[in-house]
């Protein structure tokens, strides 16, 4: 007698959802999005499911301060545009580091999301602060290294 498998869907209420701080200090960009993008979407669980929402929620600090190699610093842009004819803006990431540094850490993470309305809920997971100081304390996360 063959025994079936069955692929068990869990629902979302039924998801124990957990806080992480990830300290940004001289990580690098790419591979700190990386382990953000992989936590919010619930990668790291066994119960990971693509159609849902069974992450968790990460707090970044000193976002102020993450690296980039070699000569991204100085080549690195961030493109926009109003949707007026010549309404483009570029911006480098040397500005973007001096204007809103917590910006440059949700740009990649939103960039490796899914594109679609799963995507918009999973970016709200993610916490982004230049200093050292957050408000999450009461949620008492955990710490990742990375």
């Amino acid at each position: 007698m063959k025994q079936e498998k069955m692929t068990k869907f869990i629902r979302t209420e039924d998801v124990d959802k957990k806080w992480f701080v990830i300290d940004a200090q001289d990580q690098i960009l790419g591979r700190l999005a990386t382990k953000c993008a992989r936590v919010i979407r619930g990668k790291e669980k066994p119960i990971f499911t693509p159609n849902m929402d069974t992450g968790d929620f990460v707090v970044v600090i000193n976002a102020d301060k993450i690296k980039l190699t070699g000569k991204r610093e100085l080549q690195k842009e961030y493109f926009s545009h109003s949707g007026y004819p010549g309404g483009v803006r570029i911006r480098t990431f040397a500005e973007m580091m001096e204007k809103n540094p917590a910006f440059v850490i949700e740009h990649a993470v939103k960039g490796m999301l899914p594109k679609n309305r799963l995507g918009r809920k999973l970016i709200k997971k993610l916490k982004v602060y230049a200093g050292e100081e957050h408000p999450h304390a009461a949620q008492q996360p955990e710490t990742i290294s990375l």
